[in-house]
């Protein structure tokens, strides 16, 4: 069977960060600022709920992360404001690297999955609106086990939907949690380090490749 290749989506597929230009438009120069808080309080919130195991789909976790980070920069947004925000996370841009290499890795007959803790249907919406869900055999969503990534549970269901073994299976992820995740599961990772200043976890669990960019893995993961 061909090799299986599990993406994750938000960071690595899609840029969480192309949430900027609809922040400038409400709050100016501490957009990037914000952005960034954001997105740190919306894993938090998913890493927490997780582990209280209370439940709630990603779009919870990003709305509350939103309130959270108005209050932290003491912005006040009105309800449509913050509907506004909420609504361009689901028509975020993908990266520029994305649609030319999950092409080179379909026509190199590799299974691709997304994969990721946000629901099925705004992985869906976001895939569309990005142009690339064509690309996919289909989407895998944390959401059906009511978890979230780095529990292990979340990989199992990931094998056990696609019907592929782990040895087999590669994950693809430009956040670090995620590739030890997947690598304590049993799966191999690829590491996509989007930043040179990016940081691993220095947890004694290495990826089993890193890239700068999807395009490499056409020739690293082989």
């Amino acid at each position: 069977m061909s090799k299986t290749l599990a993406f994750d989506v938000y960071g690595t597929l899609i840029d969480t960060d192309g949430v900027i230009s609809a922040l400038q438009n409400l709050i100016g120069d501490k957009a990037k600022q914000f952005s960034h808080t954001w997105r740190e309080k919306q894993l938090e919130y998913s890493f927490r709920r997780g582990l209280m195991k209370n439940y709630e789909n990603f779009s919870v976790c990003t709305s509350d992360a939103l309130n959270y980070t108005c209050a932290f920069y003491e912005i006040n947004l009105t309800k449509e404001q913050k509907n506004i925000l909420l609504e361009s996370y689901r028509t975020l841009p993908a990266f520029k690297d994305v649609e030319e290499s999950l092409a080179k890795l379909k026509e190199k007959n590799y299974r691709l999955f997304a994969f990721s803790n946000g629901s099925a249907e705004a992985v869906e919406t976001l895939l569309v609106a990005a142009g690339i869900r064509d690309y996919f055999l289909g989407v895998v969503s944390a959401d059906d086990i009511k978890s979230f990534k780095p529990n292990p549970a979340v990989y199992h269901h990931f094998l056990q939907v696609s019907e592929a073994c782990s040895n087999d299976s590669w994950l693809i992820s430009s956040n670090p949690f995620d590739v030890i995740g997947a690598i304590s599961a049993g799966m191999c990772a690829a590491w996509v380090r989007r930043s040179k200043d990016a940081i691993f976890d220095p947890w004694g669990v290495e990826p089993t490749i890193i890239v700068n960019n999807l395009g490499e893995l056409y020739e690293k993961i082989g």
